[in-house]
């Protein structure tokens, strides 16, 4: 039997408005989200979509994850396109290893039963 663990989320980040000062540039938001710059640009991994309740909506992955996570906001064709409105929390799982993503995104879409994952989905 394999043993897979789910690693922890190296970065997450919630909607928030952005506390405004005198001395502070305005960052636009992107879905409600200001803190995209904590994602890494140029690696790869896991990008985990939840909703307030912190019921896993959707999981992919990515081989540049702050441009994936953008996409997912921005494209007419992400499967989160029509619920981006309950999209409250972003979580990444920075993983190198294209097998081990693979790996990981499968594992995680049917354990934890992410609820707008199409592809993948052994639990129906």
């Amino acid at each position: 039997m394999i043993t897979i663990t789910i690693p922890n989320p190296d970065v997450t980040i919630v909607q928030r408005k952005q506390e405004m000062s005198a001395d502070t540039a305005p960052i636009k938001p992107v879905n409600g989200f200001i803190d995209l710059h904590e994602i890494p640009r140029d690696k790869g991994g896991i990008i985990l979509f939840y909703n307030k309740q912190d019921e896993l909506l959707f999981a992919g992955k990515a081989r540049k994850l702050r441009q994936r996570v953008k996409k997912h906001f921005e494209d007419q064709v992400s499967p989160i396109k029509n619920h981006r409105a309950e999209v409250n929390k972003i979580s990444i799982i920075i993983v190198e290893d294209p097998m081990e993503r693979e790996i990981y995104e499968t594992y995680i879409i049917n354990t934890l039963r992410a609820k707008y994952n199409v592809d993948k989905v052994f639990f129906k």
